[in-house]
């Protein structure tokens, strides 16, 4: 549960199994932490039973209120959200 994946440039989380609350503290020190190399956070959280931390990363990180996350995108697929640190 929680699982982080570094992957140069891009960080991804696994979300599966995880209250909302604990996503975002998982998120935040990702953010926290991830070195000018990454530019990408991928958080996999699901489609099925994903929507409630899909909606809280929209929520939390789409209005600037995270000064390191320029945009948040959809992913690849409905269970996966993207957050932008930087352009590449």
């Amino acid at each position: 549960k929680g699982v982080i994946f570094l992957s140069d440039p891009i960080i991804t989380i696994d979300l599966h199994g995880m209250r909302s609350d604990e996503a975002k503290l998982l998120i935040d020190r990702a953010i926290r932490t991830a070195d000018g190399g990454v530019y990408r956070i991928r958080l996999i959280h699901g489609y099925n039973r994903g929507s409630v931390i899909r909606d809280m990363i929209w929520e939390e990180y789409r209005y600037g209120r995270e000064p390191r996350v320029i945009s948040v995108e959809n992913g690849w697929n409905e269970g996966i959200t993207e957050l932008v640190l930087r352009q590449m």
